[in-house]
């Protein structure tokens, strides 16, 4: 019998996929616990619709990390910090930092957490810093940390 999964089922699929399983493990279990809907053609064509319109999304959102990696890879983000004698810094650079100054620079919008700083930046200088814009595919970047002049 064939199936389509309404909800994620260890060792069975994932939500929306479309099984062959037994009648009786469909008529006992999975029909009786909500987790499984009888697949017919109307609900298979549904099922296929949306797995491409998630294939084309997905591709979309592909396309538009290689456009901002293409924007963005070997750039120099610039961020001003407060800092003491010999050049260190008043705390940290965080990732939050960088993503706003790349957003005020570059005027691409990146999430905090996509920024991977290799280690933590409390002198001035440059660091080489990599951005996570979609699996496999990331920008490297160059990091400059400069002291912010007090007038």
């Amino acid at each position: 019998m064939q199936v389509i999964l309404k909800k994620d089922v260890s060792k069975v699929g994932k939500v929306g996929q479309l099984l062959e399983v037994s009648d009786g493990y469909a008529r006992n279990f999975l029909f009786p616990q909500g987790l499984a809907e009888e697949a017919t053609a109307g609900r298979i064509a549904d099922v296929k619709a949306r797995q491409q319109s998630q294939k084309a999304k997905e591709e979309k959102e592909r396309q538009t990390s290689e456009e901002t990696r293409k924007l963005l890879q070997g750039k120099v983000v610039r961020v001003f910090a407060s800092a003491g004698e010999n050049g260190k810094l008043f705390g940290s650079v965080t990732a939050a930092q960088v993503a706003e100054a790349l957003e005020a620079q570059y005027g691409v919008k990146i999430d905090k957490r996509s920024v991977k700083l290799a280690e933590s930046v409390k002198q001035s200088g440059s660091y080489p810093i990599s951005i996570r814009l979609y699996a496999g595919v990331q920008a490297d970047v160059t990091l400059s940390v400069e002291i912010q002049q007090n007038a």
